[in-house]
């Protein structure tokens, strides 16, 4: 903490917590020198002694508990905490994340870096789970804007705390906008139309950031419409416009290296002085950039300001954002500060462990269910738990250290102890030897068990210590690693088939081979080809499928725990290729299944699987997200029905024979993406989830029938324990408009409630609906709008499973046929589209379209547009180059030509004119009207002119 100048009667204004927010900043603005605010622009800002300034640094990773800084409490992964659908619970959580971060911050010193530990937690993770392959499915919550912007509000106000003056943490919001794939991430463009952009991806963040529970956010790698997110006008224009209103601003920080990218490897600009500037101007307030490095980042930003590509004002307006959010963390008022008792006792505490039980057991998914579940201890006394995740835990990139583990055996084993049961673990990897041909020796002089992830990657864990084969930085190999977590994943493995019934060891990281030197038998991982690669001999030690269905044919049943390692296979910069489980253990899981037909599965996983076989000849599935320390007895409490199922689908588990769409296509209507607009059954729809009790629904109720378009409505529905145990439900209200003349969501989730009732209990569950929650955005006025017409109201458990449906009238007045004469009118506000991708206008702001393939025409088609008065037609049209082909725009009105318009190049596809021409036979009335564009070249607005119109 800063220190208070020696004199109370010299203290300055700033130091005063008796003024207004926003006055003690600007005195400690304007006592700050100008090279000193633009020091301030790195992520490690250093300290202004003469002020009693001390050093300050943005970011501690706090997702699912703190991260990178050491031991702390491990809660279920945000996709597990998602199944919860649970928002006391997940603020419960995230207050305990944010207690022990200021644990860390006021009694740990940080390994780089001055000054403590921030406060500023990069968490929660808004981002939608669009595409079940993303490699970061782990960190969001749901697939959904509502469910994920009501978990994500929650997490913020765990975080940020209830005290009115001072943060406990400041929860940023990541990443804005639209990320969701790691191939390519820095490079690749989501294509977002508008009603996409509105009504899902802003979707979810726009609640957060209007409740003031965030007090910052974080832009993403990506590009969206051809435009790098770190210089996104819609940070100006969305996120803090929807801020504004709280009294306080957002903080926005770049991701890691972002600003770096921007030139290299997105050469969007030339220099980095240039793309530096950009993004301060867009309304990036911090660089986290070069690491601890800040001399260059902040020497751009220095010459950036010299050339006149940025004025002080920006580097003013950033600064402040940075001190309003370190008043408010107390920092200048260490004796008010009300967290500043937080001792290092509360790290890994009784009651946090317990939240930490509470929360894995809560996200536990009961998939299906014909019977065998909950196993009961005294008719299955002995349990085989078999499979590469039966006895082990894995930490992903956003865990903290976990103080212990509690895996799904130990869980077994502790529930069925007490009734004098026992449990069998067995993981069912091959034990092998690899012999070197040239010398004969042992790798590593130790037998390896194995580990198959999927597309033959392996680890090699040694038989003798458990530990894991790892790459060196010298190239040499040795098993030595406990844990598999780094940046860079070295302890994975291919064993390639060779000649003479022999394999290569290759590397994954690095792609090189195995190779022994014949002078002395070192082995180093360096051969780039097959031929100067080892050959080693593979002698199997022990089956391991044969002990797995030895274990489970003795045993009474077979609970078998497949999944992924977070680090393996799909993680941040790795996407998943498909949706099906590995290979080798959809074999094991067959195998089991083949001698005991009491197997449950349990699949234990960062995202969802194809699981098809299991669900049509198993009798139990079970989900459960990589759930921290307590994973295993959370797990068991399930298994064995010391509590029930109580977590619902965060998204959509589609079918194995699914041709889901492209990973970059981000159009989730035209696409078909998620429960909204997938046009195929899923294997379990989002909200999925089942008990060991029974509910029943009854007595839909709505105050009333018909409401105005800015009116509400209250909806009552009757839930009832209708079985013998005690139980959870979540009751889903969804909303239907079957009459759109837009093409709507199959349904749309609209709120959600959790209830917990004992046998034999009922309970009245009242929802307040607004009549803006059936809004959908209008692409004629640029702006969200409730149509008049019939509505459904669905009372569900899932997305398809719907219990209830009552109908809801909405009255007011119809939209009129959209206006083009005598109005701009946006090339991306079309109906719809075909072969055209979204591309930026100018670098600072605007979008424009342009064909997929210059080969192939484009097709934009605009409904019920009036052409009344219609002569003549401008477009706005840019093309860098002539080319061999031509570029021209065709205007029709239905299946009538009204006009060709040639297109000229510009020489830039930012330099932009109209060409114009009159129409052949000028329409009348409203007409479907389609845009053609044929050739390279992008179209950013027309314009239909009147007789009357003066040029």
């Amino acid at each position: 903490m800063s220190s208070a100048p020696a004199s109370a009667s010299e203290q300055p204004d700033f130091r005063d917590p008796a003024l207004p927010l926003q006055k003690r900043v600007d005195d400690l603005l304007s006592r700050l020198m100008p090279e000193e605010r633009i020091a301030m622009l790195h992520q490690y800002v250093p300290a202004v002694p003469r002020l009693g300034l001390a050093a300050f640094r943005t970011g501690s990773e706090a997702l699912h508990g703190v991260s990178w800084l050491g031991v702390a409490t491990v809660f279920p992964q945000a996709v597990g905490l998602g199944a919860t659908w649970d928002e006391d619970l997940v603020r419960r959580v995230a207050e305990a994340v944010s207690v022990e971060l200021r644990a860390f911050h006021h009694h740990r010193t940080p390994a780089v870096g001055d000054g403590p530990h921030s406060l500023q937690a990069w968490a929660p993770v808004l981002n939608l789970l669009r595409d079940p392959r993303w490699g970061r499915n782990e960190e969001g919550y749901s697939e959904d804007p509502v469910h994920t912007a009501r978990l994500g509000e929650a997490y913020c106000r765990g975080l940020a705390g209830d005290h009115p003056t001072y943060l406990r943490a400041a929860p940023v919001l990541k990443h804005f906008l639209a990320y969701n794939n790691e191939d390519d991430r820095c490079t690749t463009s989501s294509g977002l139309r508008p009603r996409v952009l509105h009504e899902y991806d802003l979707a979810a963040f726009r609640p957060v950031v209007a409740s003031g529970a965030a007090t910052g956010a974080m832009a993403a790698y990506n590009l969206v419409n051809g435009r790098p997110c770190h210089i996104s006008p819609l940070i100006e224009t969305e996120l803090r416009r929807w801020a504004r209103p709280t009294g306080h601003e957002l903080f926005v920080v770049s991701d890691a290296e972002a600003p770096s990218n921007l030139v290299d490897p997105e050469h969007y600009f030339d220099d980095h002085t240039e793309s530096h500037a950009a993004a301060l101007k867009a309304g990036i307030d911090s660089f986290t950039d070069h690491a601890e490095d800040s001399a260059t980042p902040v020497g751009r930003l220095r010459e950036a300001l010299e050339r006149g590509l940025m004025e002080q004002a920006d580097v003013d307006r950033a600064v402040r954002r940075q001190l309003e959010l370190r008043f408010r963390l107390a920092e200048f008022d260490p004796d008010l500060d009300p967290y500043a008792g937080i001792g290092p006792e509360v790290i890994d505490c009784p009651e946090h462990r317990a939240l930490a039980r509470h929360a894995a057991t809560e996200s536990v998914v009961l998939l299906k269910n014909d019977g065998l579940l909950p196993l009961d201890p005294a008719r299955t006394s002995r349990i085989a738990v078999i499979g590469p995740l039966a006895d082990t835990l894995c930490e992903d990139w956003y865990s903290g250290t976990m103080p212990y583990q509690v895996t799904v055996a130990d869980g077994l084993a502790a529930a069925l102890g007490a009734h004098g049961g026992e449990v069998v673990r067995v993981e069912g990897a091959d034990r092998i030897a690899l012999r070197s041909r040239t010398t004969g020796e042992l790798l590593g002089k130790t037998a390896f068990d194995v580990t198959d992830w999927g597309r033959g990657t392996l680890t090699l864990r040694a038989a003798d210590t458990g530990h894991y084969l790892s790459l060196k930085d010298d190239a040499t190999v040795a098993a030595d690693q406990t844990v598999l977590k780094n940046w860079f994943v070295k302890e994975t493995f291919r064993l390639e088939p060779a000649r003479e019934d022999t394999v290569l060891l290759r590397s994954v990281l690095t792609g090189r081979y195995a190779a022994v030197d014949p002078t002395d038998g070192r082995v180093t991982v360096t051969a780039d080809a097959p031929d100067s690669a080892e050959r080693w001999e593979r002698e199997l030690l022990r089956d391991g499928a044969a002990e797995a269905r030895a274990a489970a044919e003795a045993a009474d049943a077979a609970v078998v725990v497949l999944g992924n390692h977070p680090m393996i296979n799909g993680r941040e910069t790795e996407d998943r290729a498909d949706i099906d489980l590995p290979a080798t253990q959809e074999e094991l899981l067959r195998a089991v299944a083949a001698v005991r037909p009491e197997t449950a599965l349990v699949v234990m996983s960062s995202y969802p699987y194809a699981v098809d076989w299991a669900d049509e000849h198993l009798p139990a599935v079970v989900w459960t997200s990589h759930g921290g320390q307590e994973t295993g007895h959370a797990l068991a409490a399930v298994l064995v029905g010391e509590a029930d199922p109580a977590g619902r689908l965060p998204q959509t588990w589609y079918r194995g024979d699914d041709p889901l769409p492209a990973p970059l296509d981000y159009d989730i209507i035209k696409a078909g993406w998620t429960y909204q607009y997938h046009p195929a059954a899923p294997l379990y729809p989002f909200g999925h989830g089942l008990s060991y009790t029974d509910f029943s629904y009854r007595d839909l109720w709505l105050s009333r029938s018909s409401t105005g378009q800015d009116g509400a409505v209250d909806i009552t529905v009757t839930l009832t324990n209708s079985g013998a145990r005690a139980g959870s439900e979540v009751v889903q209200l969804y909303v239907r408009a079957p009459d759109a003349r837009h093409e709507a969501p199959r349904l749309r989730l609209a709120d959600f409630r959790k209830v917990r009732l004992e046998p034999g209990e009922s309970r009245e569950v009242t929802f307040r609906l607004p009549a803006e929650r059936l809004a959908h955005w209008d692409v004629a006025t640029s702006a969200f709008t409730v149509d008049p017409g019939g509505y459904e109201i669905v009372v569900a458990r899932s997305a398809d499973h719907p219990v209830l449906t009552a109908p809801l009238t909405v009255t007011g007045t119809a939209s009129a046929p959209r206006v083009v004469v005598e109005r701009r009118t946006l090339a991306v506000g079309f109906d719809d589209y075909a072969d055209v991708t979204l591309v930026d206008a100018t670098r600072a702001d605007g979008d424009a379209v342009t064909p997929t393939d210059p080969a192939r025409p484009g097709t934009l088609l605009f409904h019920d547009v009036d052409l009344s008065g219609a002569v003549r037609i401008e477009a706005e049209t840019a093309r860098e180059d002539a080319g061999p082909s031509e570029a021209r725009l065709v205007i029709q009105a239905g299946d009538q030509v009204l006009a060709e318009l040639d297109v000229p190049p510009t020489g830039d596809r930012y330099a932009w004119q109209t060409v114009a021409g009159e129409l052949d036979a000028p329409p009348e009335g409203v007409h479907d009207l389609r845009l053609t564009l044929h050739g390279d070249f992008r179209l950013s607005a027309f314009r239909f002119g009147s007789p009357g119109r003066a040029d």
